[in-house]
């Protein structure tokens, strides 16, 4: 007698939990975004360098900076100045980390981003380029590729990227010959990325 006593209260509560479990079934559940749980999202990620431009830094991006620190996130400080380029005036904007330049944007004054400088080793091309990445990776041979350098490049290779009018990369290495004359491949093929630059006109690559 007694244990029927106990046996029959859970028959009773039996229908109420199975249409408690049934409403629920029918509840919607909040949506979850796996991607949240990737610790390498909880950081952000950094700039990439594409045939667009420079993260959020395009050809329609104002030289101004208010636009520039917005496309760059504030990740860096800023500082401006002006010089001169084959006569012509020119405005830009160093972005500073730690202290040292890891980017230059420049353009005409008033006017739109023509050029950003890459130096900082955090920042790679789309295609997995960085400072760093050796010319073999990329090239086999300098030929109708590679220009040599002006200014503070003017000891150094500039190569057009294989994927992009507006990117190239600037090579630094060791070479023994005439400063006017270009390495040879075979001194080229352990020399690394120093620089990646993007260009919103491609011309102005063949101009210098």
């Amino acid at each position: 007698m007694t244990v029927r006593l106990q046996v029959r209260p859970m028959l009773l509560a039996l229908p109420l939990i199975l249409t408690g479990c049934s409403s629920m079934s029918h509840m919607s559940m909040p949506s979850v975004s796996w991607s949240s749980f990737n610790p390498l999202n909880w950081f952000g990620s950094s700039l990439t360098v594409s045939d667009k431009g420079v993260g959020e830094i395009t050809a329609s991006t104002p030289l101004t900076e208010e636009a520039i620190k917005d496309a760059l996130d504030g990740d860096y400080t800023l500082r401006s100045g002006m010089s001169m380029s084959n006569g012509k005036m020119l405005s830009f904007y160093q972005a500073m980390s730690d202290k040292e330049v890891k980017m230059s944007i420049s353009g005409a004054p008033k006017g739109s981003v023509e050029r950003v400088d890459v130096v900082d080793a955090k920042v790679e091309s789309e295609w997995g380029v960085k400072i760093g990445t050796p010319f073999s990776d990329l090239y086999t041979k300098a030929f109708d590729v590679c220009v040599k350098g002006e200014g503070d490049d003017a000891q150094n290779i500039e190569c057009k990227a294989p994927q992009s009018t507006h990117v190239s990369y600037v090579f630094s290495g060791i070479w023994h010959g005439p400063d006017s004359l270009m390495p040879a491949d075979d001194s080229l093929k352990d020399w690394k990325v120093s620089k990646i630059i993007w260009r919103a006109d491609p011309a102005a690559a063949t101009a210098q």
